[in-house]
């Protein structure tokens, strides 16, 4: 079976976009859209990997259903009854997912492992309306300010999560482990520049490729609060929000997290405010042997239609239904990702390589033969 989705993240800040993002536009050999590469030209590598099958006659040597969903971004919550309800209809021997990345055009990769992932939404509300700064300023407790120092309490200096009992679960990695992630064709300066920044920030103890794939972690996705239009406004705002979302590794149960997370934020919130939670959607991490037979065919033919050693690796992203594919099919995944780090899915100017693209039809035809065999 062959997974993808089709929706996508929203394009906002749209003027940050160089040419509009829901028309598609090929300079050099990249094309820019949003949804180009996550997750919609992965997906049509497999479309016309099969197109030219059935163009030229050749016969496929194994069945394949796709199923490609529009709810991924927002936790695949009627895939799972609809995989319920077609059990029987969908039974397959793997799963085949482009949806994850490569470290660049050279070094293809087979991703092993995902992490989980759950969100939560905290509002601090406060007076009953804005207040002027001036005249109330000094009896009653900000709200936006309440919200950063409560946040501040969620991350130690180290950059652990500081929630009782949230590591309790994690699977260490494993000295192989360890040595794959060695092999990613990156330098820290490399990273840095990538990214923008001038130096990195993470769980010491762990390399920045670690950090990013294989550690927990807690990020503030947005933060609203007061006035934000041009120039001042001298308020004290009436409330003050911030969306999480927790990245969860191999081993940590979503719900025992989430759980852990509420009372950790219900114990620091201060009596001056009045908090409310909205839970949002979540998902298992995910993780697979990366020396199993459908791991080493898919290895051979990432291989022999990239003409370079692909490399094993774990991806700091979340696919929720993996794990859904794992309990009601029964069937493991495999995770053959075709974008490049600075391909900016989730931003503006989302781009997909056509060169990744003409390897992952290659890749992707060659593929059936050797799942075959097995």
């Amino acid at each position: 079976m062959v997974y993808g989705h089709y929706d996508v993240q929203p394009p906002e800040p749209f003027e940050l976009w160089k040419s509009p993002p829901f028309e598609p536009r090929i300079h050099g050999r990249m094309i820019y859209a949003r949804g180009a590469c996550d997750n919609k030209g992965q997906n049509f590598a497999h479309l016309k990997a099969v197109e030219a099958y059935l163009k030229t006659g050749a016969e496929l040597p194994c069945d394949l259903t796709f199923v490609i969903e529009g709810e991924e971004e927002v936790g695949s919550k009627n895939l799972e009854p609809f995989l319920k309800a077609n059990r029987e209809a969908l039974q397959c021997e793997a799963v085949v997912i482009s949806d994850t990345g490569m470290p660049d055009i050279n070094t293809p990769a087979l991703t092993y492992a995902l992490r989980g992932i759950i969100a939560v939404e905290i509002t601090l509300r406060g007076p009953s309306r804005d207040l002027h700064s001036g005249i109330y300023g000094g009896t009653v407790d900000n709200p936006a300010m309440a919200l950063c120092q409560l946040l501040a309490q969620l991350r130690d200096k180290n950059g652990r999560v500081a929630i009782p009992g949230f590591y309790d679960d994690v699977a260490p990695l494993s000295a192989y482990e360890r040595k794959q992630a060695a092999r990613f064709p990156m330098t820290e300066a490399a990273y840095r520049k990538l990214l923008g920044v001038t130096k990195l920030f993470g769980e010491r103890g762990y390399t920045f490729i670690e950090q990013r794939s294989a550690r927990p972690t807690i990020e503030i996705n947005g933060l609203t609060s007061g006035y934000q239009g041009a120039g001042s406004k001298t308020i004290i705002p009436a409330a003050a929000s911030a969306k999480l979302t927790f990245r969860l590794v191999p081993n940590q149960d979503p719900r025992k997290i989430r759980q852990a997370v509420i009372k950790r934020l219900r114990a620091i919130c201060p009596p001056t405010v009045r908090m409310e939670l909205e839970i949002g959607h979540g998902g298992e991490p995910y993780i697979v042997s990366p020396r199993s037979p459908l791991a080493n065919a898919a290895v051979k033919t990432l291989k022999e239609a990239f003409e370079r050693e692909p490399i094993l690796m774990r991806e700091g992203g979340s696919i929720p239904i993996v794990t859904e594919f794992k309990k009601i099919l029964r069937a493991d995944s495999l995770l053959l990702g075709l974008a490049l780090p600075d391909d900016n899915p989730h931003s503006p100017n989302e781009k997909f390589s056509l060169d990744c693209f003409e390897r992952g039809m290659k890749m992707s035809a060659l593929l059936w033969p050797e799942l075959a065999k097995l």
